[in-house]
């Protein structure tokens, strides 16, 4: 796919793409959630192919900063309208929106989705966002989706350093 050529920044919403969109909660109120451990691996050689990236996500959780701080990843979270915060971040990387790839899975990404120049789903994304996508991924979240992704992005690089 050509697009991956142009890619200089992808932007993940964290549930449902890094995590199988469960949450589980302890009698005390404290959610956990499981991601999958090959995601860091796929962000680390994202990074090294000279692509940024970043977690958006509209909910505030403990977890997802530990998660993204664990990874090496920047993350905003509470936000209300993810399209204003991102068209902030591609600006403050003196980027444009058709080199923003946008991963997510639900309705409250379609706007994301819409905006970017490539838009991509896991392959459990609802039905109401895949008109969306220009690329639906083979895993679902929480289960290599991020990995998949980055690996494919990577995949564009020669051994050289140069984009394809």
């Amino acid at each position: 796919m050509n697009s991956f050529k142009q890619i200089r920044l992808v932007v993940f919403d964290f549930d449902g793409v890094f995590t199988d969109n469960r949450v589980f909660v302890s009698q005390a109120g404290e959610e956990t959630v499981a991601c999958c451990r090959s995601d860091g691996v796929g962000l680390a050689r994202l990074k090294a192919c000279g692509v940024d990236s970043l977690i958006l996500s509209s909910e505030v959780n403990p977890v997802v900063s530990i998660r993204a701080e664990k990874m090496k990843i920047a993350c905003r979270q509470g936000v209300v309208d993810k399209l204003v915060v991102l068209r902030e971040e591609v600006e403050r990387r003196n980027l444009r929106l058709d080199q923003t790839a946008y991963v997510g899975n639900d309705i409250n990404d379609a706007e994301c989705l819409r905006a970017v120049g490539l838009a991509v789903l896991v392959s459990d994304a609802w039905d109401e966002v895949r008109p969306l996508a220009k690329l639906i991924l083979t895993r679902r979240g929480g289960e290599g989706a991020v990995r998949e992704f980055c690996d494919r992005v990577c995949a564009c690089w020669s051994e050289t350093g140069e984009r394809e």
